[in-house]
């Protein structure tokens, strides 16, 4: 039976030929409205997105067909997997695809963190030559805290092994991991140890909200605050106290609760204005995944989980 495939946001052209060589008929669509995405969606055995529409269990009755959902990327918050379970529909993602991408924009922004290469490129433009206000801090020798040992974070791992860096995991669905790039530990060895805390699990409801107050106060020492996981994990309000009082030294932001900045609340708008006025905050407006490499390779991944499903 030949297999047809709805792709409703922008992809990268390497899919349509993934998908040809493999000879998957395809539809892209990625201008269509959710009307007209409800409406067509009955005809097809597959579906490709990426963040423009919510998968529940509404879209799913109307899809009498539909065999399988690829996520052209890795998170998977806006998917509703209890129902995928109840109407047998597989989900594929790619996280293998842009793990890489993560792990380098997550060092690099805490390079840039710790050498001030903002604020010194900022003030040499401006005829200031300020060598001791730019001092900056070494990454060798520091102990590194990871939350969510997956693809993302072992990814991290390895890469800051390389700067001869401590490394140490809390993974609480996958405690007993081995590899040579982290050592798995308990979250009271990681609150104890960590020098640099860097986020790397999936927004759930158990993670929502996770870096309260109450979090950052558990740490013995005053860290460094990594996030390229989801925003909604780091409230921006807990984090800002924690900056304020010391308790954490610098933050690189890839991820925000809200990333329509022009609707945010005026509590939210407060939080960010005050945030944005920091030399000790790195922002990213969500691109840790997105390179030109990464764009391809998830198009890869996904394509191959597909071909490996269908020939079952």
């Amino acid at each position: 039976m030949d297999t047809h495939i709805l792709i409703i946001d922008e992809v990268h052209p390497s899919l349509f030929e993934l998908l040809t060589q493999h000879q998957l008929h395809y539809n892209y669509l990625p201008n269509s409205t959710l009307q007209e995405i409800a409406t067509i969606l009955p005809n097809y055995e597959g579906l490709i997105v990426r963040s423009k529409l919510a998968i529940n269990e509404a879209l799913l009755q109307k899809a009498p067909r539909l065999r399988f959902i690829g996520r052209a990327g890795a998170g998977l918050d806006q998917i509703d997997l209890q129902a995928l379970e109840k109407y047998k529909v597989q989900l594929f993602n790619a996280p293998e695809g842009n793990r890489t991408a993560v792990a380098e924009h997550a060092v690099g922004m805490l390079l840039v963190l710790f050498n001030k290469l903002l604020r010194a490129d900022t003030e040499v433009r401006q005829k200031i030559w300020n060598r001791e206000g730019n001092r900056g801090v070494e990454l060798a020798g520091k102990t590194v805290g990871i939350i969510g040992y997956g693809n993302m974070g072992s990814s991290v791992a390895k890469v800051l092994g390389g700067f001869g860096c401590k490394v140490i995991a809390y993974d609480k669905y996958h405690p007993e991991f081995k590899n040579n790039y982290a050592e798995s530990v308990s979250m009271e060895t990681v609150f104890a140890e960590t020098d640099i805390l860097t986020l790397h699990t999936p927004l759930t409801a158990e993670t929502k909200n996770m870096t309260t107050t109450a979090f950052w106060q558990q740490f013995r020492k005053n860290i460094y605050f990594i996030n390229t996981a989801r925003g909604e994990i780091a409230p921006l309000k807990d984090l800002l106290q924690a900056l304020q009082t010391g308790k954490v030294l610098g933050a690189c932001l890839d991820v925000l609760e809200n990333e329509k900045l022009q609707q945010l609340s005026p509590e939210q708008n407060s939080v960010f204005e005050q945030l944005s006025k920091r030399h000790d905050v790195i922002f990213s407006p969500h691109i840790a995944g997105w390179t030109h490499e990464s764009y391809r390779k998830i198009n890869e991944v996904l394509v191959e989980k597909i071909v490996a499903f269908l020939a079952q």
